[in-house]
């Protein structure tokens, strides 16, 4: 169970200064905005004797997309999770959009949104309905419009009007992109963003992220088990195993420190502990 700040569940529930927050920030970024618009340090997350996240470090430019990739248990989602303010770090620092996570995180968390299809949505509510109440959250002006676009471009229109409980598993992983891109983020956490989705639809919804963060400028972290996404979409990736960052680079400079023609294999080298052996075969 994670361990929550101002009460249970996930995401964290919007409370009255969330929405001040969100009601006075501007929808672009001030001047003076800092170049790195992520900027992680000394990030650590214990359980007791078990570190899920092992003071890991780093920083994501204006614009860049930055991904996280590691097994089951390398402290991907806690990461994220610690990013969006719902895990309460053990120790470290968090900065998003200028603002430290720990002291005035509704300032950035205002725009900022996040994606994980498992993380359900009310199941008894219509997805239009579901969007319609983060929209409100987020005070997203002319929002039925904003549906409308949105059901457009994730192809929700047959199952707009559906309970989200009656969704198939692709479906709810549109639905809660969606849910994500309702406010126009600044910033976009992306936990699995196409999973469960077929070969062909996963491809133009990878398009739709790539023409939304040219478009709007948005900064991407994603966590993800699909290798060929992460090469698509990812300027930088972290390597995560047990917690720690244990290799960083692009795409291209990860196949050619590791001599190998896919992130898959180079994932396998990591996990197994065989880059000594590549090493010395090249």
């Amino acid at each position: 169970m994670f361990e929550t700040r101002g009460g249970a569940g996930w995401p964290d529930r919007l409370c009255p200064a969330a929405m001040d927050a969100i009601a006075a920030t501007p929808d672009h970024a001030p001047r003076d905005a800092p170049k790195d618009v992520i900027t992680v340090e000394h990030l650590t997350k214990r359980y007791g004797a078990t570190l899920a996240v092992d003071d890991i470090g780093f920083a994501v430019p204006a614009g860049g997309t930055v991904g996280l990739l590691g097994g089951n248990g390398a402290g991907k989602t806690t990461t994220i999770a610690l990013m969006l303010g719902i895990l309460i770090p053990t120790t470290g620092t968090i900065r998003i959009l200028g603002h430290d996570m720990a002291r005035d995180r509704f300032a950035a968390l205002a725009r900022m949104n996040f994606s994980s299809p498992y993380v359900a949505l009310p199941s008894r509510l219509s997805v239009a309905e579901n969007l319609r109440v983060y929209g409100h959250l987020y005070d997203v002006p002319h929002i039925e419009r904003r549906i409308a676009e949105l059901a457009d471009d994730l192809e929700l229109g047959e199952f707009l009007h559906r309970p989200a409980g009656q969704l198939s598993a692709g479906q709810k992983t549109r639905v809660a992109l969606a849910k994500a891109l309702i406010n126009r983020p600044a910033v976009l956490l992306l936990d699995e963003p196409t999973a469960s989705l077929d070969p062909d639809t996963g491809d133009w919804v990878r398009g739709l992220l790539e023409r939304y963060r040219a478009e709007s400028g948005c900064t991407i972290l994603l966590a993800s088990h699909n290798m060929a996404e992460v090469e698509r979409l990812c300027d930088d990736v972290l390597m995560l195993k047990r917690g720690r960052v244990v290799d960083r680079g692009s795409p291209a400079d990860l196949l050619a420190r590791y001599g190998r023609d896919d992130l898959v294999e180079v994932f396998l080298d990591i996990a197994r502990d065989r880059r000594q052996a590549v090493e010395l075969v090249a």
